[in-house]
């Protein structure tokens, strides 16, 4: 096996339609896989998978802390020793990131038992988090949903938001979530949809009661887009828009089966990135960032 991919909780589907014949061998939600390329719809990817046959927990963990510190257990079988081999590795304690908090930067590799001696794990993973899975200190108050939680993911992991000031405009924002965290960077918003917006927000907002689709292309800083459509129309719009606009965040819903021929089309735009958030579901996170310079986070 080249990769070992992790398939996001309830997203086994898409991973598979995407990986096809390069499935060696499926236990649970993990995919062996042959091939270097990784897949967009992973959660995690073990990047470089060994396996080790070990006879006793201590042996098994003095190979692991030989390599590195951080191990996440991803437990399959054999449960009671994978905890015991846990708790023989240095603590590893995650915690919810705040909002713009930066990811962590030490590396976490990831293992799981094949059975009561088989030690299968990669030093390193497409991850820094669990699983691959990022949980944030919510604000469970204000925001109208939890989808506002797709931008503080992909802002934590990219490094790339909206600087005070800059002109975003939100397209498709009701109920108001995006525009919320938008607002809260204390960028100059403009918030479009028929549909009336449920949150509270500052005399930074511009609400405009229109279409996204039937509004006329503007010169903007960032465009987000959390439309639910199909997502070739999505790439009409981009199309439209991208004279006008420096950086582009949109999120790529699917019905029935992946088309993957739409997303190739969004990554021949030059400077693209797709990518599959831990708070995303069915759906694709597309970026275009013109600026490479990045913040540093809290």
């Amino acid at each position: 096996m080249d990769l070992i991919a992790l398939a996001a909780r309830g997203l086994e589907r898409p991973l598979e339609e995407e990986v096809g014949s390069r499935i060696l061998e499926k236990r649970e939600r993990l995919y062996m896989l042959k091939g270097r390329e990784v897949p967009l719809w992973a959660a995690n990817v073990w990047l470089k998978p060994q396996v080790f046959q070990f006879k006793s927990i201590g042996e098994a963990s003095k190979h692991l802390r030989a390599i590195q510190r951080n191990w996440w257990l991803h437990s399959l079988t054999a449960h009671r020793r994978g905890k015991l081999i846990v708790e023989s590795l240095p603590p590893l304690k995650p915690k919810p990131l705040a909002f713009l908090a930066s990811s962590p930067k030490m590396p976490l590799g990831s293992f799981t038992l094949f059975d009561e001696n088989i030690l299968v794990y990669s030093a390193e993973c497409t991850s820094l988090f669990p699983d691959g899975e990022v949980e944030f200190v919510e604000n469970k108050t204000e925001p109208p949903s939890r989808a506002y939680l797709k931008l503080w993911e992909l802002f934590s992991l990219t490094g790339h938001w909206p600087r005070t000031g800059e002109t975003t405009i939100d397209l498709g924002s009701s109920p108001g979530g995006w525009t919320w965290a938008l607002d809260q960077l204390g960028a100059r918003v403009t918030s479009v949809d028929k549909a009336p917006l449920t949150v509270n927000i500052s005399e930074r907002v511009e609400y405009i009661a229109e279409s996204a689709f039937a509004l006329a292309p503007r010169k903007v800083d960032w465009l987000f887009s959390d439309i639910i459509c199909y997502p070739e129309r999505l790439f009409e719009l981009v199309e439209r828009w991208r004279p006008f606009v420096k950086n582009f965040v949109c999120t790529l819903k699917f019905q029935g089966p992946t088309n993957f021929a739409v997303i190739e089309e969004f990554l021949r735009i030059p400077g693209s990135e797709i990518r599959h958030l831990y708070n995303n579901k069915h759906e694709l996170t597309w970026t275009l960032f013109t600026n490479d310079q990045k913040h540093s986070g809290n």
